[in-house]
């Protein structure tokens, strides 16, 4: 049973594609240093409904989670994060990553300069056309809006 455990917080050494959208969404949402529930839950829900996650297994979560908090830690790490990424991720879906990332950081309404600046990487990282951008930005705001 430990060693299972153990297994399941090992960092992973490559990512699948749906391991690589993941490892986005989740960058994301540590990029302030703090995993909020909802953003947590934002992630899930995702996993759990989207066709892209059709045959992913949802307990990989976790180990994708530890490989970015890993990643976190080292000097270059956010480059080697977005290398695994690109490395694993078709190029047709690099705009529904930069969509699953932007759902995430509005997830919990509020967007802090750390998660902008993430945003901007990703952008930068996967080549999202500005004018795409602002599009997928602005549904991940409109569907996140509150009362």
């Amino acid at each position: 049973m430990q060693d299972q455990t153990a297994e399941k917080q090992k960092p992973l050494a490559s990512l699948s594609a749906q391991d690589a959208l993941v490892a986005v969404m989740v960058a994301v949402s540590v990029s302030d240093e703090h995993m909020r529930t909802v953003e947590l839950l934002a992630i899930s829900r995702m996993v759990d409904s989207m066709p892209v996650f059709g045959d992913y297994d949802a307990d990989r979560i976790g180990r994708v989670a530890q490989t970015v908090y890993t990643l976190f830690l080292e000097e270059e790490g956010l480059d080697a994060l977005f290398g695994l990424v690109r490395g694993a991720l078709p190029e047709r879906l690099f705009e529904t990553a930069y969509a699953l990332a932007c759902d995430v950081a509005a997830s919990d309404g509020k967007l802090g300069q750390q998660e902008l600046r993430m945003l901007e990487e990703i952008r930068f990282e996967l080549d999202i056309d500005r004018l795409h951008a602002a599009a997928i930005e602005r549904g991940a705001r409109a569907r996140h809006l509150t009362l």
